[in-house]
């Protein structure tokens, strides 16, 4: 019965990791372009940075039960909570990164009559992609161990076996659904790991 069903095991994860990757490409596709863009221009990078930061001082709860309460049951509550635990790291670590440029390697290409979008393609990012991926790979582990807050306003995903086996004073389901958990916040750790080892431009690992 933990195998089959929409109670099942598979059926579970499939929603944990649903609302993971949306949530968090949602965040990237508002963060990176943020902190590449102030990044890569050199301006306004505190400010966004302070901006962003304040998205780690919200309780994740607390903003689940707001938007239940603003939007309704749903899965947007959900997503909005998980996209803004998910900015702050992408937009820090995307600005640090792009910032991290070399300002003789950016003069150089200058230099060899690389526009500036040619400069932002084809030299900066390159030498920014592995910040910028550490920081998707941390937002996406944190996501990935917060997903579970979704069953407290009646969404499935592995957080059921932690509110209905406490419900339940079932320890052994609880125990059971933090260990799933675990083991895929450790996977997407080391799968984004071995991601972002593959986009990393060869020259700098000279």
């Amino acid at each position: 019965m933990h195998w089959q069903g929409p109670d099942g095991l598979p059926h579970r994860i499939g929603q944990h990791i649903y609302y993971v990757a949306v949530s968090t490409a949602i965040a990237a596709a508002i963060a990176l372009p943020v902190g590449i863009g102030l990044g890569h221009y050199g301006r306004g990078g505190l400010l966004a940075i302070n901006i962003a930061n304040i998205g780690r001082a919200i309780p994740s709860f607390g903003l689940i039960i707001l938007m239940f309460l603003l939007v309704g049951f749903g899965v947007v509550p959900v997503l909005v909570a998980l996209v803004a635990l998910a900015i702050p790291p992408m937009v820090t670590n995307s600005y640090v990164g792009m910032q991290s440029v070399d300002p003789a390697v950016r003069q150089s290409a200058a230099a060899l009559g690389l526009t500036r979008w040619q400069r932002l393609w084809q030299v900066e990012l390159p030498i920014a992609l592995p910040l910028i991926m550490a920081g998707v790979r941390t937002s996406a582990v944190q996501v990935m161990s917060t997903a579970t807050l979704a069953a407290y306003v009646g969404l499935g995903g592995l957080g059921r076996y932690l509110i209905d086996g406490l419900a339940q004073q079932q320890l052994a389901q609880v125990v059971g659904g933090a260990i799933v958990v675990a083991i895929l916040a450790v996977c997407t750790e080391i799968g984004l790991a071995g991601v972002q080892k593959l986009v990393q431009s060869p020259g700098l690992t000279r």
